[in-house]
C-alpha cells in the first residue's frame, strides 16, 4: 500500500455528531473490533523519550550534546518519565473524561462560591497592588534599563507580594489560586517581567514544594522568608539537558555519615538565580548501600560556599529577567535541607507543576486584554479609506479574534484557578491545557496585534514617544510573549504529555496486548482484559446528551455550543481508539496525529470555560456590563473554535506527516545542501552546546541581592 493510501481511509465514517463531512477513522480497523490494541504497552504514548517538561523558565531546550551529560538511550529515558509521573487517578479529572469522550460537565459547573472572607482579601490585595503598580512601576523603565528596580522588588516584598499563596502561619497572604492569578494579571499587564519575578519564586521556587512536600521545620525555616521576600528559583535544566532529564548529570554525593550532599554542576537557564536567597535544585544522588539514589531535590542557599552566578542571560524579550548559569563545586548542603526522598525529585517537580503552570496562562492573558484595550482603541481612531480601520472587514475579523480568545483565556485560567482551589480534582490535565492552549493563543493574539498596528506595531515604543506618539509597546508584546511557548514545557512536549495522560485508561486495560517481548500468555491474559474494557466503554461513544435538542438549555444560547463539545468528546474518544488500533506500538511516534489529538481537546476544554464562564458572568450580574455581554464573546469564541476543531479533525487522516518525516531525513542526511548557498552565516564560532565539565568557576560571581 502507497504512503498515501496508508494515510486516507479507505470509506468514510458517518459521524456521530451528524457532519458527515470528514472521515474519523481508516477504514481497515473496526471501531468495536476489540482485538486491537488501545495503547502502547509502558512506551508512553505521549511523552516517548521526552520528559513531561522541562519544569523551569527556560529559554531554550539544549538538545544537542556538547558537555558531560549522562549517556542514556530512548528506553533508559522513557523509563526515568514514566517513573517520574503521577501513575495513580485517586480524584476525578474533567480534561481525563473529556478525553475518554465522557463530557462530565457538572466537574467545572458550577464552582463552589470562595470563602466570603477570603475573596474580599484577594480584592483588597489586588486593588493595593494595582496602586502600587500604577504609581511605582514603570514597564519602559524595566525594560530600558534590563532590570526591575530594587525600589520596586521591595515595594513588591512589602505588599506581601511574595508570599500571595503563602499560609498566614507563616507569614504568607494566604489567598487562593484565583487572586494569585488575577494578581499576576495585574503585575503582568504593567511588566511581565514582574509576573515571571513573581511566579518563579511561587509556583516552582521553594514556596510551592517545601508547602507540598517539606517537613515541618523546613516549613518553618524557609516559608517565612519566602513570604518576607527573600527571592526563590528553581534549578534543573543543564547545558544539555533540556526536556529528557534522564540526562542529568549534576551530582549529589552524600557524606559518609549521611549528615549532607555535596553539589557539583552546572544549571542553565536559572530564571530569578541572579537575584535569588534560596534555590530548589535538582541532582543526581548516586545510588550506594544506605542510599537508593536518583534525582533529587535540595532546598540551598544561594550564598553557600562553591556557588558561583557565571552569567547573566540576554532574550530577545522580558529584559527585565535575571536569569543565569549557576554552578556548583563542592557545594555541602545538610541533609536536612533535601526535599522528600531521594530519587523523587521529578516526582515533586512535576507534581509541583499540576497547579505551578498555571501562572503562565496568566500572563497570556494579561497580554490579551492589553491587546483588546490598544486594538479596539486604535481601530477607532485611526481613518483609511474613509472608515475607521476596524470597520474594515480584514481588521474586523482580527478585532473579533483578539476579543472572542482573549475572553476564552481569562475563562481558562479563572476556572483552572477554580479547580485548584477546591482541591477536589486531580488537575494534571487541565493545567497542561491551559498552559498549552494559552500560550500558543496568546501569541497569536498580540501577533495579530502588531499587524492591526501596522508599522507602529513594529515600531518600539521609545521611538513613538520620541516623535511625539502614544508610545504603544506591542513589539515588546510580541517578544516578551514568544517564550510563553518554550518555559516550563515547550508546546510539543506539553502534547506529549498530555496526550500520555489522556490514555492512560487505554495503557491500563491493554499495555501488554502490545507490548514487545511479552510471552504469548500474558499476551492473552492481556486481550481478555481489553475487550472486557473496550465492551463497556466503546457502546457509550455512540450516543449522548449532545444530540438532545433540549440539552443545556439552562445555558441558553450557548446550548448549542455545549452539545457540540459533547458530541466532540465522543468522536475524539473514537479516533483516540482508532489511531491506537491502527498503529499500536508505533503510536507513541506520531506526533503529529498526537499533537492534533491534544488540541483538539484543549479547544473543548476552552470552549467549557467560556460556556460556563459566560453562565456564572450573568449570574453575578454587575455594572460593568459582563453580564449582559459576556454571552456575546462566548459565542463568537466557540464559532471560532468550532471551525478550528473541525480542521484539526479533517488532518487527523488527510495530512503531509509521513512526508514531512521524509523529507526532514533527507535534510538532516545533508541531501540538500545545495539550498544553503548564496548566504552568509552570521553565527559566532563555538560548539552548539557550550561545554559544562564539572569543576571550580573561573569567573566573576555576577550574582546580586535585590530588593
Amino acid at each position: 500500500m502507497s504512503e498515501r493510501a496508508q494515510q486516507q481511509p479507505e470509506q468514510p465514517s458517518q459521524d456521530a455528531t451528524g457532519s458527515g463531512q470528514h472521515p474519523e477513522q481508516p477504514g481497515q480497523h473496526a471501531a468495536g473490533s476489540g482485538q486491537h490494541a488501545a495503547g502502547s504497552g509502558q512506551h508512553a504514548a505521549g511523552s516517548g523519550q521526552h520528559a513531561a517538561g522541562s519544569g523551569q523558565h527556560a529559554a531554550g531546550s539544549g538538545q544537542h550534546a556538547a558537555g558531560p551529560a549522562r549517556l542514556v538511550d530512548e528506553r533508559q529515558a522513557r523509563q526515568v518519565a514514566e517513573a517520574a509521573r503521577e501513575s495513580a487517578w485517586l480524584q476525578p479529572s474533567f480534561g481525563k473524561q473529556l478525553f475518554l469522550g465522557d463530557f462530565q460537565l457538572g466537574l467545572v459547573y458550577p464552582q463552589p462560591r470562595q470563602d466570603d472572607d477570603l475573596a474580599r482579601r484577594g480584592e483588597e490585595f489586588c486593588a493595593r497592588l494595582r496602586e502600587f503598580c500604577e504609581t511605582s512601576v514603570s514597564g519602559a523603565v524595566i525594560e530600558r534599563d534590563a532590570k526591575i528596580p530594587d525600589e520596586v522588588v521591595k515595594g513588591l516584598a512589602d505588599l506581601g507580594a511574595f508570599g500571595i499563596k503563602i499560609s498566614p502561619e507563616y507569614g504568607g497572604l494566604g489567598l487562593s489560586y484565583l487572586y494569585y492569578n488575577r494578581a499576576l494579571i495585574i503585575a503582568g499587564s504593567v511588566s511581565p517581567a514582574i509576573a515571571a519575578l513573581l511566579s518563579a519564586h511561587q509556583s516552582i521556587g521553594v514556596p510551592q514544594p517545601i508547602a507540598q512536600f517539606g517537613t515541618d521545620e523546613q516549613k518553618q525555616r524557609y516559608l517565612p522568608r519566602c513570604a518576607r521576600g527573600e527571592i526563590s528559583a528553581f534549578l534543573l535544566t543543564e547545558p544539555d539537558v533540556g526536556s529528557d532529564p534522564a540526562r542529568l548529570s549534576t551530582t549529589a554525593e552524600p557524606s559518609a555519615d549521611g549528615s549532607e550532599y555535596v553539589l557539583n554542576g552546572v544549571k542553565l537557564w536559572t530564571t530569578n538565580g541572579v537575584v535569588a536567597d534560596l534555590l530548589v535544585v535538582m541532582a543526581r544522588v548516586p545510588r550506594s548501600d544506605g542510599h537508593r539514589g536518583g534525582i533529587t531535590a535540595f532546598v540551598v542557599e544561594a550564598k553557600a560556599d562553591g556557588i558561583t552566578v557565571e552569567q547573566r542571560n540576554k532574550f530577545m524579550g522580558l529584559r527585565g529577567l535575571e536569569n543565569g548559569v549557576t554552578r556548583f563545586y563542592q557545594v555541602r548542603v545538610p541533609a536536612s535541607d533535601r526535599i522528600g526522598e531521594e530519587g523523587r525529585g521529578l516526582k515533586i517537580a512535576l507534581t509541583t507543576l499540576n497547579t505551578g503552570r498555571l501562572s503562565l496562562p496568566a500572563s497570556c492573558a494579561a497580554a490579551g486584554k492589553l491587546a483588546v484595550k490598544i486594538a479596539r482603541e486604535w481601530s477607532s481612531e485611526r481613518v483609511q479609506w474613509g472608515r475607521p480601520v476596524g470597520e474594515h472587514e480584514a481588521v474586523a475579523r482580527k478585532l473579533s479574534f483578539i476579543a472572542a480568545t482573549t475572553y476564552a483565556l481569562e475563562a481558562v485560567v479563572e476556572l483552572s484557578s477554580q479547580l485548584a482551589d477546591g482541591k477536589r480534582q486531580d488537575i494534571r490535565i487541565e493545567a497542561a491545557l491551559a498552559k498549552l492552549y494559552c500560550s500558543e493563543m496568546g501569541w497569536q493574539i498580540v501577533d495579530e496585534l502588531v499587524q492591526v498596528r501596522g508599522g507602529r506595531g513594529y515600531e518600539t515604543a521609545a521611538s513613538m514617544a520620541a516623535r511625539g506618539e502614544r508610545g504603544i509597546p506591542a513589539e515588546q508584546m510580541l517578544r516578551d510573549m514568544r517564550i510563553n511557548r518554550i518555559f516550563e514545557g515547550s508546546s510539543e512536549i506539553m502534547r506529549l504529555f498530555i496526550a500520555r495522560e489522556a490514555v492512560d485508561a487505554h495503557l491500563a486495560a491493554a499495555g501488554e496486548l502490545i507490548e514487545p517481548g511479552v510471552p504469548a500468555g500474558r499476551k492473552a491474559r492481556a486481550a481478555a482484559k481489553a475487550g472486557g474494557f473496550y465492551a463497556k466503554w466503546l457502546p457509550t461513544l455512540v450516543t449522548g446528551k449532545g444530540q438532545q435538542p433540549g440539552a443545556y438549555a439552562e445555558f441558553g444560547p450557548l446550548a448549542g455550543n455545549l452539545r457540540y463539545v459533547e458530541r466532540a468528546s465522543r468522536k475524539l474518544a473514537r479516533v483516540t481508539f482508532y489511531g491506537m488500533a491502527r498503529w499500536q506500538g508505533k503510536l507513541e511516534r506520531k506526533q503529529g496525529f498526537l499533537g492534533r489529538i491534544v488540541d483538539i481537546g484543549a479547544e473543548l476544554y476552552a470552549m467549557s470555560a467560556a460556556c460556563t464562564r459566560a453562565q456564572q458572568d450573568a449570574a453575578d450580574a454587575t455594572a460593568d456590563g459582563r453580564g449582559e455581554t459576556g454571552f456575546e464573546l462566548a459565542s463568537a469564541f466557540c464559532t471560532q473554535a468550532r471551525l478550528r476543531c473541525e480542521e484539526l479533525f479533517s488532518q487527523l487522516w488527510a495530512n503531509s506527516d509521513a512526508a514531512d518525516v521524509a523529507v526532514s531525513r533527507r535534510v538532516l542526511a545533508g541531501r540538500y545542501t545545495w539550498l544553503e548557498d548564496g548566504v552568509i552565516d552570521p553565527s559566532t564560532p563555538g560548539p552548539w552546546v557550550a561545554a559544562a565539565e564539572p569543576g571550580p568557576s573561573k569567573h566573576d560571581n555576577v550574582h546580586r541581592h535585590a530588593g
